[in-house]
């Protein structure tokens, strides 16, 4: 195996023709230098330097040694340099899950915030739902959760993980446009009691946010079609269905073809985002530019007005 450190010497007396020069400019010995290059010379099995003069040359297999040395030390260059990047936290790969709107919204402008401010901060998406990102999170197979708030997950002082607050959003009734409710200004949870219901399955955030919103109305909605997906959901209740709560997020360009939405009055259904991270590692180099970048891109959301 050839020592790179020797060949770092061999490019030194290259360039300065001399064992004594080449010393000088490596803070070595010429002895240090001469003894190196034999041992080099023992690696290699080939001569790779004759006298000339009062200086030296390479031979035809120094020659050939050369061309490679400086491909080997260009590499290792890189090589020191991503490290140090990545040690200053300025290069690396960040693992983040989201579930789809939040990435649409948040995660995707937050990836183009980063190509522009932290261009080697390289981020990977996974597509999961709030109830599992905080579960990969914790098991170290992502960095950092794009979620949901829901009765089932870790409270705000679980130890085990760190929160950046996102964004707050309302949900919207969703109702046929032939609904006797469809020309109201706003929607009482109460006037649907006895509506069938579309909505998220069991074990999704935004089912709990459904069900919880229900019961401080009064009822329990009695929910006869599922899908996490809300175009959907909302295509569902165009042809007829059913009613639905849907996050006021996901219904931007969205085509609501034969449907109405409308605020809910009174006590809201609302859907809390959070970015989570293992507690600590919201200090990362390389982790902090990416939850401030969903912060900045979080941002924007606190202005989404209700679609007519």
């Amino acid at each position: 195996m050839i020592d790179p450190r020797r060949l770092r010497i061999l490019r030194a007396v290259a360039d300065h023709r001399t064992v004594t020069a080449a010393a000088a400019a490596l803070y070595l010995t010429p002895s240090a230098v001469s003894q190196q290059l034999a041992a080099l010379e023992q690696e290699t099995g080939h001569t790779l330097l004759t006298r000339s003069g009062r200086g030296v040359r390479l031979t035809a297999a120094g020659d050939i040694l050369l061309a490679h040395t400086h491909a080997v030390l260009a590499q290792l260059e890189r090589a020191e340099a991503e490290l140090a990047a990545y040690a200053g936290g300025a290069a690396g790969e960040v693992r983040v899950v989201g579930f789809a709107t939040g990435i649409a919204e948040v995660l995707a402008p937050a990836i183009g915030r980063l190509a522009d401010r932290h261009p080697d901060v390289r981020v990977r998406v996974r597509d999961a739902e709030g109830d599992e990102s905080l579960a990969l999170v914790l098991d170290g197979e992502v960095d950092v959760a794009l979620a949901v708030e829901y009765r089932g997950a870790p409270h705000e002082d679980d130890r085990r993980l760190a929160r950046v607050p996102l964004y707050a959003e309302p949900f919207d009734a969703v109702l046929h446009a032939s609904h006797p409710l469809g020309q109201a200004p706003t929607v009482s949870l109460a006037e649907l009691a006895d509506s069938d219901w579309i909505g998220p399955y069991p074990g999704n955030p935004c089912h709990d946010v459904m069900l919880l919103a229900c019961e401080l109305a009064g009822f329990q909605p009695r929910l006869v079609h599922s899908s996490d997906d809300f175009r959907a959901v909302v295509a569902l209740a165009g042809a007829g269905a059913g009613v639905a709560l849907v996050p006021r997020s996901a219904l931007r360009g969205m085509e609501l073809k034969d449907t109405v939405v409308r605020p809910v009055s009174g006590p809201a259904a609302t859907r809390r985002v959070f970015a989570a991270v293992r507690r600590g590692a919201e200090h990362h180099p390389l982790i902090r530019p990416v939850l401030d970048a969903l912060a900045a891109s979080a941002a924007g959301l606190s202005t989404i007005s209700a679609t007519a």
